[in-house]
C-alpha cells in the first residue's frame, strides 16, 4: 500500500537548490498529518554529503543515487533512476520544484509511472486522505483545484511560495543502485552564469524592467537599485525580443515564472503573458507614467512618474536605509 511523501532534491554544482528545503519542510507538514515517513531522492556525483542539510528540514530518510552519469543533470538518466526509486519504495505522494529541471523531470517521471502530474502549484493539502493541489490556470486569472486518483500522486510546486521552515530529522542515507544504461542524449558543454547573481526562480528581490526603458542603457538604474536591495534585474518579453536583456532575465509565460518578496516593475505595461510570470509575487510595485497601465491592477504600491526620476530617487533613499 502507498505511504508517505517523497521529495526529489535538487543540487548544482555540490550545492542543493533552495527549492529542495521549500519542498522537505512541505512534505513534512503533510507527513504529519497522518504520522508517515518524509523521504528524498537525491542524484549526482559525490552528493551524499548533503544528506544531512535535507534532514534539517524534515526528511526522515535520504535515497542517495551517487554516479558520475548523473551529473550533470540529464533528463533521460534522472528520470530512469528516480522512477526505480519511487517504484521500489511505493510513496503516496511524490513532490518535485516547479523549476526549470523539476518541471523536465517530473513530467517525464509522472509518464514511466503511468500517473498524474498537477504542475506549478501554490497550495497543496491533504483531504478525504487524497492531496489537493492549487495551481493557477488561464495565465493566472483563476486557481484550480487538481485531485490526482492514481498512485503515486505527484506534484510541482512553485519555487518560493512554499515556506522552508527548519523541523530536524535523521536524514538517514540509503544508498541505492544508480545504474546508467546507454543513453540517447549526453551533455556536450555547460555554459554557466559566472555573474554570481541570484537565479530569478529564487530571488527574494527583483527589480525587472520593461519596453519604458528605452534601450539597453536604461537598465544600469535598475541594476544600482536591485545591489542596493541584495536582489536581481528581470525582464519583460519585450524587452528581451529587442535584445536589451539575455533571454535568462526573462519574467512571464514564455519566460520564469517568479515569486519574490518583493517585485518592482519599471517601464512594464502588464501584460497578461508577464503578469502571469509574476503575480504571485508577495508585495508588488509599479512605475509606470501610464497611469492606465493593467500592471497597476495587480500592484500593491503604484507610482504614476517618469522612471528615470523616481528609480535614482527610491535607490537614494534605500542606501541611507541600509547604511
Amino acid at each position: 500500500m502507498a505511504k508517505g511523501v517523497m521529495i526529489v532534491a535538487e543540487q548544482r554544482d555540490g550545492a542543493l537548490r533552495k527549492i529542495s528545503f521549500e519542498l522537505a519542510a512541505t512534505a513534512r507538514k503533510l507527513a504529519d498529518q497522518s504520522g508517515d515517513e518524509v523521504s528524498a531522492i537525491l542524484l549526482g556525483a559525490g552528493v551524499e554529503g548533503l544528506a544531512a542539510e535535507l534532514g534539517k528540514y524534515g526528511v526522515d530518510k535520504v535515497f542517495v543515487g551517487d554516479n558520475a552519469a548523473l551529473e550533470p543533470y540529464v533528463t533521460e538518466a534522472h528520470a530512469a533512476v528516480a522512477a526505480k526509486i519511487i517504484k521500489d519504495n511505493d510513496p503516496a505522494i511524490v513532490l518535485f520544484g516547479a523549476s526549470v529541471q523539476g518541471k523536465d523531470l517530473s513530467a517525464r517521471v509522472a509518464a514511466k509511472l503511468a500517473t498524474g502530474l498537477a504542475t506549478d502549484c501554490t497550495d497543496v493539502k491533504i483531504d478525504g486522505g487524497k492531496l489537493v493541489c492549487t495551481r493557477p490556470m488561464y495565465a493566472g486569472k483563476c486557481f484550480g483545484e487538481v485531485v490526482i486518483d492514481a498512485m503515486p500522486q505527484i506534484a510541482s510546486l512553485r519555487p518560493n511560495v512554499f515556506p522552508a521552515a527548519e523541523n530536524a530529522k535523521a536524514g538517514a542515507v540509503t544508498k541505492v543502485d544508480a545504474a546508467v544504461e546507454a543513453q540517447k542524449s549526453k551533455i556536450l558543454e555547460v555554459q554557466k552564469d559566472t555573474s554570481g547573481k541570484v537565479d530569478l526562480t529564487e530571488a527574494n528581490v527583483i527589480v525587472s524592467g520593461g519596453r519604458g526603458m528605452k534601450g539597453p542603457e536604461g537598465y544600469a538604474i535598475l541594476e544600482e537599485l536591485a545591489e542596493v536591495l541584495k536582489g536581481t534585474v528581470g525582464a519583460s518579453r519585450a524587452a528581451v525580443d529587442a535584445g536589451w536583456r539575455p533571454q535568462k532575465d526573462q519574467v512571464g509565460q514564455t519566460g520564469k515564472v517568479v515569486s519574490p518578496n518583493l517585485y518592482i516593475a519599471c517601464g512594464i505595461s502588464g501584460a497578461i503573458q508577464h503578469l502571469a510570470g509574476m503575480s504571485s509575487s508577495k508585495c508588488i510595485v509599479a512605475i509606470n507614467k501610464d497611469a492606465e497601465a493593467p500592471i497597476f491592477t495587480k500592484a500593491d504600491y503604484g507610482v504614476v512618474d517618469d522612471l528615470f526620476k523616481v528609480v535614482p530617487e527610491l535607490t537614494a533613499v534605500c542606501k541611507k536605509l541600509v547604511a
